[in-house]
C-alpha cells in the first residue's frame, strides 16, 4: 500500500453513520478529508466538530453540488439516504468522483447497472460499502469455508436486528419501494452474508414481512433456494434485540459469526466444529472494519486495483433483495434464475 500519497475524500452528507466513517477517514493511512457537505445550513460544520473536533483544513459546504465541484476532492464518501444513493453516485461520477456509498448501492437493478456504466466511462472506481466484509473474522470465516474443513454448504442463517429507537424512527418513515424499512436498511447485511457463503446465486426466494402505515417494512423473514437442497435463510427486525451474526451448516460440521456489526474494540468470536465432535472457537485480534474499508478503497484508487466488492456483487444483492420484497408485498416464491 502507497503511503506516499493520500486520497482526498468528501463526504456527501451528515447522515449519523458519520460517527463512524468520518473519523476512519480521518485515521485511515492513506486517507486525508477535505470536504463534508449538507443541505441543512451549518450541519456539515456541525458534524465535522462533533465527529472530528480540532481537525483542520476541511471544507464545510451548505450545498452537495458545492463539494462534488471542489477539485480537492477525489474521492466521496456517499451515506445519504437510500433511495437518493443513485442518483448522486451518478452526479459523482460524471464529475470524475470515485464514489464509495453506503448499502445499498441502490434501489433498483437498472440503476447498479447504470452506475456500472458511468463508472467503466468515466474511469472511476464504485463500491458498495460492507465494512464487515474487511474485518478480519470475515477473512478468517472464508477461509474455514473454503478449506472443506466444514464440508459441502447446506444452510445458513443470518440474523440482524436492532430495537427502533425514536431518534431512528426516519428509516421507516418511506415505503419500501423508496428504500423504507429494515430490509433496505439491515437487509443488505443479512442477504450479502447469505450470499458469501455459497458458490452461486440464490435461484428462488420466499419471504414475509410486516409493515408499517408507511408501506415500509419492520421486519422480514424468509429463504433463498441456492439450487440442490442448499437453502439461506434470514430474519432482520426493528423489534427484536441486537443481533449481527449468522451460522453455517455444512455436511461435514458448521460454524458461527458471533457479532458481525464490531466495534472497534470488541474481540471478535468465530466458532466451528466438525462432525465427529470436535469444537473450536477462534478470537481474533480486535480491528476497526471502518478504516480497514476506507484503506482498502483508497489503495485501489491510488494504485490502480480492483475492489474486493465489485459492482457485480452489488447488482447480485439488488436484484435478491428486491425478489425477497416482491415475494413477501405478493405472497408467493420468486424465482431469480
Amino acid at each position: 500500500m502507497s503511503q506516499e500519497k493520500k486520497l482526498r475524500w468528501g463526504i456527501l452528507g451528515a447522515a449519523r453513520v458519520n460517527e463512524r466513517l468520518l473519523p476512519a477517514i480521518v485515521d485511515a493511512a492513506n486517507a486525508e478529508l477535505v470536504a463534508i457537505a449538507s443541505r441543512r445550513p451549518g450541519a456539515a460544520a456541525a458534524t465535522l466538530q462533533k465527529h472530528a473536533p480540532g481537525i483542520t483544513g476541511v471544507h464545510c459546504y451548505d450545498e452537495m453540488d458545492a463539494l462534488l465541484a471542489d477539485s480537492q476532492v477525489e474521492a466521496v464518501y456517499l451515506p445519504m439516504a437510500n433511495h437518493e444513493h443513485a442518483e448522486w453516485a451518478l452526479k459523482a461520477i460524471r464529475q470524475g468522483k470515485h464514489v464509495l456509498i453506503e448499502k445499498p448501492l441502490a434501489l433498483r437493478v437498472e440503476d447498479v447497472d447504470a452506475i456500472t456504466a458511468a463508472a467503466k466511462e468515466h474511469k472511476v472506481t464504485v463500491m458498495e460499502g460492507f465494512m464487515y466484509t474487511f474485518h478480519p473474522q470475515y477473512a478468517r470465516a472464508q477461509e474455514l469455508i473454503r478449506s472443506g474443513v466444514i464440508g459441502d454448504v447446506k444452510f445458513v442463517r443470518a440474523s440482524y436486528s436492532f430495537i427502533m429507537k425514536p431518534a431512528r424512527m426516519y428509516r421507516l418513515e418511506k415505503d419500501v419501494d423508496n428504500g423504507g424499512g429494515a430490509m433496505w436498511d439491515i437487509g443488505p447485511y443479512a442477504i450479502h452474508s447469505l450470499r458469501s457463503c455459497f458458490d452461486n446465486e440464490p435461484v428462488s426466494v420466499t419471504a414475509l414481512a410486516k409493515y408499517t402505515e408507511s408501506g415500509a417494512d419492520i421486519a422480514t423473514s424468509g429463504v433463498f433456494d441456492f439450487g440442490d437442497g442448499k437453502h439461506g435463510h434470514f430474519d432482520i427486525s426493528f423489534e427484536c434485540s441486537r443481533r449481527s451474526e449468522y451460522q453455517v451448516t455444512g455436511s461435514k460440521g458448521g460454524l458461527k459469526c458471533h457479532t458481525v456489526w464490531q466495534q472497534a474494540g470488541d474481540v471478535p468470536v468465530i466458532s466451528w466444529w466438525t462432525e465427529d465432535g470436535r469444537f473450536w472457537e477462534e478470537r481474533l485480534p480486535a480491528s476497526n472494519h471502518f478504516i480497514l474499508e476506507i484503506e482498502h478503497f483508497s489503495d485501489c484508487v491510488l494504485n490502480g486495483k480492483a475492489p474486493f466488492l465489485s459492482l457485480e456483487d452489488a447488482r447480485h444483492n439488488c436484484k435478491a433483495i428486491v425478489a425477497a420484497m416482491q415475494s413477501a408485498a405478493e405472497g408467493r416464491k420468486i424465482d431469480l434464475s
